[in-house]
């Protein structure tokens, strides 16, 4: 059976799996929650996602939410080099990468895309006070990424891995905002490798 995702494409998490199914050339049927008729929130979208959030996966009955979690299954499930599972000093080096996205990237970038972007759409103004704090908090962080990314390729070593493509949904709206965040040559070259990949670029835009 064909992978479906529950999802809404504009949403990071979203993008972050579709990515993902690019990148292993895994077919997908998409299925759109529609978050402003507050479908997400209806005791049948709740039976796949408890928290009422996208994205969510069926896998022919096996069922999965969190879209980090998703991936890691997804890579897992295909054999795939983007979690080198099969060498525990490779797959410890992932996880710290994994944990430096999810606590000193997404952590202060998502933030940020939601007041300039999806706070908006809303109706809502943006705090820009609040922006600007975790411009510069997100800053500083990538002050330290550009150190690691002059000494190997990527953020786990000199293979990419899911770590590295799991910055793309979000640092992708930070550009589109206009913030220049990957602008030292470490971070700029890093950025521009993995941000060219056909795989990104079949999803940026849309699931």
């Amino acid at each position: 059976m064909v992978l479906t995702i529950y999802g809404f494409a504009p949403t990071a998490g979203t993008r972050r799996i579709t990515l993902i199914c690019k990148e292993l050339n895994i077919p997908y049927e998409f299925v759109v929650v529609d978050l402003a008729a507050r479908e997400h929130k209806t005791p049948a979208y709740l039976e796949k996602q408890p928290f009422g959030q996208v994205p969510a996966i069926d896998d022919g009955g096996f069922k999965l939410y969190e879209s980090r979690a998703i991936g890691r299954y997804l890579a897992a499930k295909a054999g795939s080099p983007l979690l080198p599972n099969s060498d525990p000093k490779k797959l410890a080096e992932f996880e710290v990468a994994a944990s430096i996205e999810y606590s000193n990237f997404d952590s202060f970038a998502s933030k940020i895309a939601y007041e300039k972007v999806f706070k908006p759409v809303q109706g809502l103004a943006t705090d820009e006070a609040v922006v600007a704090e975790r411009l510069a908090a997100l800053t500083a962080k990538l002050e330290i990424y550009e150190v690691i990314l002059g000494k190997q390729k990527y953020l786990a070593g000199d293979k990419i891995t899911l770590a590295d493509l799991f910055h793309l949904p979000c640092g992708s709206t930070l550009v589109q905002v206009g913030f220049d965040v990957f602008s030292t040559p470490n971070l700029k070259r890093w950025w521009n490798d993995i941000s060219s990949r056909p795989s990104w670029q079949a999803v940026k835009d849309s699931a």
